[in-house]
């Protein structure tokens, strides 16, 4: 129900909700027809590249990139992302894309620190395994870089930071490199804030800037997509920054 919710309230989705609304009262006629301008020229300009690719590029600035001399991490902490059905694996699922991408930027980071890996990612689809364990399995199998630990009971980013926390400050781990994409790492940062851990960022790669290209101008899926991420991850952040 929360993910049917959210999909229908977020942009593209929420644009077109909001378009039939207006075609639909037919009863006032005015405020009809400018709900369904102004949510058609939002539309618009939501899969144009040139804003939605902006709004992202903003979320990558001012992170802690450089870990503290005096207190370097001690441990890397992937944060779980989406997860795709499928009957041919072990498991019933498969890490999705954005997982994917997290898990091979923590195996490199392992295989050029030497530090121990926690995983971290609770059920996200009825009658499936937690992600942190698909995580796990992936890292096993996929990167040979199987992870110390596996947090399996969060179901968003704040509960990633808490849970990871106690596991780590457990066996004595009180500073971590962080992995997760770029323009979800401002977020996660402010999670990690008031557990105890020192945090320092290791995103996967940053978004190059946008060129002077006038398909920029033109609405795509992509932007759209961009443009989800984008508006998610500001009002989480600002969610977050009001807990």
């Amino acid at each position: 129900m929360r993910g049917l919710i959210l999909t229908l309230v977020m942009p593209p989705t929420g644009f077109v909700v909001l378009i039939l609304i207006g075609l639909l009262l037919g009863g006032r006629r005015r405020l009809g027809r400018r709900l369904t301008w102004i949510s058609l020229i939002a539309l618009i300009l939501f899969g144009m590249p040139v804003v939605s690719y902006s709004m992202l590029l903003a979320l990558e600035s001012g992170l802690p990139l450089t870990p503290p001399p005096d207190h370097p991490p001690q441990a890397i902490v992937v944060l779980g992302a989406e997860v795709i059905r499928t009957h041919q694996e072990k498991l019933g699922i498969r890490p999705g894309l954005l997982t994917l991408d997290r898990l091979r930027t923590a195996a490199a980071l392992h295989r050029r620190t030497g530090l121990p890996i926690l995983v971290t990612g609770g059920t996200t689809q009825p009658d499936t395994p937690a992600v942190g364990l698909v995580m796990e399995q992936s890292l096993k199998d996929d990167f040979q870089a199987p992870p110390r630990w596996v947090e399996s009971k969060s179901i968003d980013t704040w509960e990633n930071a808490r849970f990871s926390a106690d596991i780590l400050r457990a066996e004595g781990i009180t500073s971590v490199y962080v992995v997760t994409h770029s323009w979800h790492m401002r977020r996660a940062v402010l999670a990690f804030q008031g557990t105890g851990l020192t945090v320092t960022a290791a995103p996967t790669s940053f978004d190059d800037p946008l060129g002077p290209d006038l398909d920029d101008f033109l609405p795509r899926a992509s932007g759209w997509q961009t443009g989800y991420f984008a508006i998610h991850e500001w009002i989480g952040y600002a969610w977050y920054k009001l807990r």
